[in-house]
């Protein structure tokens, strides 16, 4: 079955229709709401990016361990066919492992039984235009699953690099539908993971370094059309402002603000794309995202709040009407495009208060805390002492405190300003321990020069106006450029740090934290790692084909805990090896922060699972033989 929906449809009739369906549809969205969670809860399990709605990239498997972690050897590996960067992480459903790849956005369901063994394989011819327009490397965060009903089948649902979104029978791979959601002509591109709330498949965008108008939108899950489409940038009506859109904090900003803190019609081109993660709350039905940096780069050329750029966001799932947005850097100077992973969880604040939070931290440097239900502002740290575009952040008013010495304006070449754009953290899924009530966080050490510059939009090319030089941060090897990441545990309701470490290249990827007291992360230079969660003790580590900027996962199969990550250097951080480049300033400045990394690893493109002696399904020497019948 195949079908084709166009995105043409008028978003005020999308959105009367899903008005009308919303009660209709309640008991079989729960339904499939309901399935999601028992399947999320299982070990057996991975079902979604992030592995829950709370999206902890939390397991609570304990086979792997940390007095038995030294016994982890390679059990198998598989190879997508294509290099370029591996982010995301792959999903489980029984007995299959869904796996995708970079472009040209390759889906692989793989027999856990015997993994050798492709079930099936879906390879979308697209557009090569998409190539040119692509930021940062061709990079995809992965795969969503739905679960199904006795009237359509389960899908796996996907995006690929020219625009569309697409839905395969998570049986046979065969295309169910396919939808448009963004025109490649004039930058818009996918790289994100979708993500599954009820019967709906929710989708950001990418382009803001083009000049794209961000949005996001949710579609029909069994028939892909859209249900509601919202925007960063615009009037009140497009943006979807909930009647009582920031009631419980009045000073974040209301109405009109997503034109009025624009010069004219710079909304129209203004960014706030959201490529990054998703949270979900059932109880609250709100899902949480963060929109990203407006366009262009150079401040001078957008006058302004610039909102709802740079957001904090939390949307109603069925109707998409926001009903809190919090923006962390009002007109943005660094592109610290706040897109970073939220994680939900439930603790007791510092007066004694049970509340429901959500922690994101930034690409600006800061880590924050909200009450998920209100937007209230619980707290703002540093990710590091070394962040210096900001003194504070003002709890009270939710304002950053600027150092105006670290600002970047026309006519002047900025230098030594902390965070750099990639900021101190950037798209990695970071993993909280309910238990220990911590936040295991990979870190970005860099720093940057910043030097503006005007040009004109142009629909479908680059829209930054800014040259950078990047380099490690104050605790890194400048001379040598080494040093340019950290992981981090973080409190966030005692605000402090339980224990960090340098690395030698950002942690790019995300973690993963194990009740087994083990946290687990990927490096750039190609070893997957594992240290005691309790003391950021290194207790393990494997050197793998190559870099990795996806997160670690892991479930069990017939007894036995495995875990798994991808291997492919890329991404922003791998620009310059991928695309052979020299000038420290291309790639948007990575390529002189990390012009070192080719002397560490080299490209690739592979899944490689581990277990504990290596065991595997192959530990059967007859499983996957050939027997002529």
């Amino acid at each position: 079955m195949k079908r084709l929906a166009s995105t043409s449809m008028l978003m005020s009739a999308s959105c009367m229709a899903l008005a009308a369906a919303v009660h209709m549809g309640a008991a079989t969205s729960a339904l499939a709401n309901d399935k999601l969670i028992e399947l999320s809860n299982s070990n057996e399990n991975w079902v979604m990016p992030g592995k829950n709605y709370d999206s902890n990239n939390y397991s609570t498997s304990t086979q792997i361990n940390v007095d038995n972690v030294k016994q982890l050897k390679h059990a198998w590996s598989f190879s997508t066919g294509e290099l370029h960067g591996h982010e995301g992480a792959p999903l489980v459903i029984g007995d299959v492992m869904y796996v995708h790849s970079s472009f040209p956005n390759k889906t692989f369901a793989l027999d856990l039984n015997d993994p050798g063994h492709i079930l099936w394989q879906h390879s979308p011819k697209q557009d090569p235009a998409a190539r040119s327009v692509a930021c940062c490397d061709l990079v995809n965060r992965g795969l969503a699953y739905w679960p199904g009903d006795d009237k359509t089948p389960s899908l796996i649902i996907k995006t690929q690099l020219d625009g569309h979104l697409v839905a395969l029978n998570a049986k046979t791979g065969e295309e169910f539908w396919k939808v448009e959601n963004g025109d490649i002509k004039v930058g818009q591109t996918l790289t994100q993971a979708p993500y599954v709330v009820h019967d709906l498949a929710i989708v950001g965008s990418s382009g803001a370094e083009l000049g794209v108008r961000g949005h996001v939108t949710a579609y029909n899950v069994r028939t892909g059309e859209q249900a509601w489409r919202y925007y960063a940038t615009g009037p009140d009506a497009e943006i979807g402002l909930a009647d009582d859109f920031n009631s419980a904090n009045p000073h974040y900003g209301q109405k009109g603000l997503g034109t009025a803190t624009w010069e004219g019609d710079a909304w129209k081109i203004g960014g706030g794309t959201n490529w990054g993660w998703y949270a979900y709350d059932p109880a609250a039905n709100l899902i949480y995202y963060g929109s990203g940096n407006p366009a262009p780069w150079n401040e001078t050329m957008r006058p302004g709040d610039n909102k709802w750029t740079m957001t904090i966001t939390a949307r109603d799932a069925d109707t998409g009407k926001m009903k809190f947005g919090y923006q962390k850097t009002p007109h943005d100077e660094w592109d610290f495009a706040g897109v970073n992973v939220i994680m939900l969880s439930e603790q007791t604040d510092k007066t004694g208060k049970k509340r429901k939070l959500l922690t994101h931290p930034d690409r600006n440097g800061i880590v924050y805390t909200l009450d998920r239900e209100n937007g209230d502002l619980i707290s703002a740290d540093k990710l590091d002492d070394t962040v210096n575009v900001f003194k504070t952040v003002d709890l009270k008013t939710g304002l950053p405190v600027r150092d105006p010495e670290y600002g970047t304006r026309m006519d002047h070449k900025g230098t030594d300003i902390c965070p750099s754009a990639m900021g101190y953290h950037n798209q990695g899924h970071d993993s909280y321990d309910p238990q220990k009530q911590l936040f295991f966080m990979g870190i970005n050490h860099i720093c940057m020069d910043w030097e503006p510059f005007m040009l004109p939009y142009r629909a479908g090319q680059f829209f930054v106006g800014a040259t950078l030089w990047m380099y490690p941060g104050p605790k890194g090897d400048r001379q040598n450029y080494l040093g340019l990441g950290q992981i981090k545990a973080y409190n966030a309701i005692t605000n402090e740090y339980k224990w960090q470490h340098m690395e030698r290249f950002s942690v790019w990827g995300g973690t993963l934290a194990t009740a087994g007291n083990l946290v687990f992360y990927g490096t750039l230079d190609g070893f997957l790692k594992a240290r005691n969660s309790d003391t950021g003790q290194l207790v393990w580590k494997h050197k793998l084909p190559s870099g990795v900027i996806g997160y670690p996962m892991t479930y069990e199969h017939k007894g036995v805990q495995y875990i798994a990550v991808m291997s492919g250097v890329g991404g922003w951080p791998g620009v310059g090896l991928v695309f052979d480049l020299q000038d420290p300033t291309a790639g948007l400045g990575a390529v002189g922060a990390f012009k070192n990394l080719q002397n560490y690893t080299q490209m690739g493109g592979s899944l490689e699972v581990f277990s504990l002696d290596g065991k595997n399904p192959y530990d059967d020497v007859n499983v996957g033989e050939y027997e002529k019948g």
